[in-house]
């Protein structure tokens, strides 16, 4: 039996928002799509059976820290992440890159190389070359993976950002080699070019020559302005392929997102929602909520009433503040599971709209609606 390959069909548009769906091998996306973010083989704080009834479709998990721990030779046992963790759906994998500029004082960059990390956990060298990260990804058993890229941090330096070009098409073409043909995965190109139209037409450019089935805008949510990171996207997205998903790399809020879908953009991932939840912070449709807050206190109302996941709309305001002010972790957990539930209805929602024609009204209510 033929194993089914990885693709990807754009549905229906609405000016530059786009629905699609993609297809692999462990289930199929609808796109625009939201990850939560796995990095360690775990969304923090939340179940993989939970994660499930919020409609998930596809986590990401991270190349650089599942080397390290647990490592290559562990997950070879389990065939990958997927059993380890106990999810069966796609999982994407992160090449590393970003560790590449969080991690930037216990590594250096050699581009015939690659990365050479002092590890943070033990100060054992660690090379990561674009081959390497391929062959890690592989191990994870990834269904859809990166190239390794260098991501610059937020600089006004060109010549900065154009070296980060050059190092990351140089490791793009070696990342494609190393990758193979293996039509059941698929391994997406990452551009960068920092604010710079003209930069990032040229790493665009750069990576459609070499050909992936997607393409990711890498080198933003570092540190910009909504309003800069918007601009950008306007100016850039259409340069990439219509046929191919289009990913925005860490983002965001979910006006970010809803703003990036508004330029093109098919697919995110971001840790807020978990990140949120473990200080107290609610994303729902009247807003944010900050739990912690005194005037909680006495709010016998859930934080959505129409919530039926695991029956969240029996826990009030009142004892969720409780539970945060007593460091009691049932606060996280369930403020985190109720983040990404909202999330997955948000990305349904704008899928919805989408469909139905109405995405510039939907647009237009909530743009501003989480900042």
């Amino acid at each position: 039996m033929q194993k089914e390959e990885f693709s990807f069909e754009l549905l229906a548009q609405e000016n530059k928002a786009r629905l699609g769906k993609i297809s692999t091998p462990r289930g199929k996306i609808d796109t625009p799509a939201f990850m939560p973010v796995g990095t360690l083989g775990t969304v923090k704080g939340v179940f993989v059976d939970d994660l499930l009834k919020t409609g998930t479709q596809i986590l990401l998990g991270n190349t650089y820290h599942l080397l390290l721990r647990p490592g290559i030779d562990i997950l070879k046992k389990f065939n990958g992440l997927h059993k380890f963790m106990n999810w069966d759906k796609p999982i994407l994998t992160d090449s590393g890159g970003y560790q590449i500029m969080s991690l930037s004082k216990l590594n250096k960059i050699d581009k015939n190389i690659g990365a050479i990390f002092k590890s943070h956990i033990d100060g054992k060298k660690i090379i990561l070359s674009p081959e390497k990260s391929i062959q890690v990804q592989k191990s994870i058993n990834s269904d859809i993976i990166m190239v390794l890229d260098e991501c610059p941090k937020l600089t006004k330096d060109k010549k900065i950002i154009s070296n980060a070009i050059n190092v990351s098409t140089h490791w793009a073409e070696r990342s494609k080699i190393e990758f193979g043909h293996d039509k059941s995965k698929a391994l997406f190109g990452i551009a960068q070019g920092g604010l710079h139209k003209d930069l990032r037409q040229e790493s665009i450019e750069n990576l459609i020559n070499i050909g992936f089935d997607g393409y990711a805008m890498g080198g933003l949510a570092v540190g910009e302005t909504q309003f800069q990171m918007f601009k950008i996207l306007n100016e850039t997205t259409h340069l990439l392929p219509e046929d191919k998903p289009r990913y925005l790399m860490g983002v965001g809020t979910p006006s970010d997102i809803l703003g990036a879908v508004n330029y093109g953009i098919d697919m995110f991932d971001c840790v807020l929602p978990t990140r949120s939840g473990r200080t107290g912070l609610a994303f729902t449709w009247q807003g944010k909520l900050n739990i912690k807050n005194s005037k909680y206190q006495n709010d016998k109302t859930p934080l959505d009433p129409n919530c039926e996941l695991k029956e969240l709309n029996k826990y009030s305001k009142s004892y969720l503040n409780h539970l945060i002010k007593t460091n009691e972790m049932m606060a996280s957990m369930l403020i985190s599971l109720h983040n990404i539930n909202f999330y997955q209805q948000f990305m349904s929602e704008i899928r919805k709209n989408i469909q139905g024609g109405t995405f510039a009204t939907f647009y237009k209510k909530y743009i501003n609606y989480f900042n």
